[in-house]
């Protein structure tokens, strides 16, 4: 993971070098697979606490090319962890606060599934208001279920409690969903469950700078761009519990005259969002690897 970055750019090998300063051990050896362990690395990478890291690392180090080859956004946005990412790369926070907030953010993460066990589900192919009196319907005293990702038309993420979200599959399937599937997470991300890392990470981003940022960077929590570093620390902490609206970011970047998308890091995943919600049509590429910086 970035190793081919690392090889072919020298500003994203100082992204990659400053990383592992900051840390206090190798995340590149852990994204790399250098250790000779291809299985137990792996298993290390996924592990929140590292995978976190890991993807904020490769998304500055991949917008870092692109800025040095003189590409530069007018505005931005990441989904879930990638908020951080965008903000950094709009100057809002500095790359090293960042990487040690993400850090901290995977660490709280992952101890809340071993406090209280959660999980998600995608809900393919029922729009949001039914998605949302499923999620209702399925909450009981002793347990929850809530809309975690408003990924695109018709793709909902839902989060909670294990029997919960068991119910709430089996409804959704009753309901005339084409795929309702259990995911291979490690907790219940952006439900009430993560109410546990909340004062936590509240505590880590009280000591975090956050100015202005450059460019308009769209809030998870709000759907909408703010510059109020304030509202900036205090959305990025109800993210933890709140979810994310990232088909209503969508629709709003394109109410506000985009045109063109890139998204940045690894994966194509986002890409396919931004065309189930807005379109075919719509102009996107992908900056994540050597070969895609020259069709950008």
């Amino acid at each position: 993971m970035g190793l081919e970055l690392y090889d072919s750019f020298r500003e994203a090998r100082d992204i990659f070098d400053r990383a592992d300063e900051v840390l206090g051990f190798s995340l590149t050896e852990i994204m790399f697979g250098a250790g000779g362990n291809p299985d137990q690395e792996t298993a290390t990478l996924k592990q929140t606490e590292n995978t976190q890291p890991a993807l904020f690392v490769h998304a500055i180090a991949a917008n870092t090319v692109l800025c040095t080859g003189g590409i530069r956004p007018d505005l931005a946005a990441g989904h879930s962890l990638g908020e951080y990412s965008a903000l950094v790369s709009a100057g809002a926070i500095p790359f090293e606060e960042g990487l040690q907030i993400v850090r901290r953010r995977g660490e709280l993460m992952g101890k809340v599934g071993n406090l209280r066990a959660g999980t998600m589900a995608a809900i393919i192919g029922l729009d949001d208001a039914t998605v949302e009196g499923l999620c209702a319907g399925s909450t009981g005293h002793e347990s929850v279920v809530v809309p975690a990702n408003y990924n695109s038309e018709g793709q909902i993420v839902i989060s909670g409690d294990i029997r919960a979200v068991e119910r709430a599959v089996k409804h959704a399937m009753a309901a005339g969903a084409l795929k309702a599937v259990i995911l291979p997470v490690s907790g219940a991300f952006h439900s009430p469950l993560m109410e546990y890392a909340r004062s936590g990470l509240a505590e880590a981003l009280m000591n975090v700078p956050i100015s202005k940022p450059d460019y308009p960077v769209y809030s998870n929590v709000t759907a909408t761009p703010t510059a109020d570093p304030s509202e900036i620390r205090r959305t990025l902490i109800e993210q933890l519990t709140a979810p994310v609206r990232w088909s209503q970011i969508l629709r709003a970047m394109h109410q506000d005259g985009v045109s063109e998308f890139v998204e940045v890091g690894p994966g194509k995943v986002l890409s396919g969002l931004v065309r189930r919600t807005l379109g075919r049509e719509m102009k996107i590429s992908q900056a994540g690897t050597k070969a895609d910086f020259g069709k950008v």
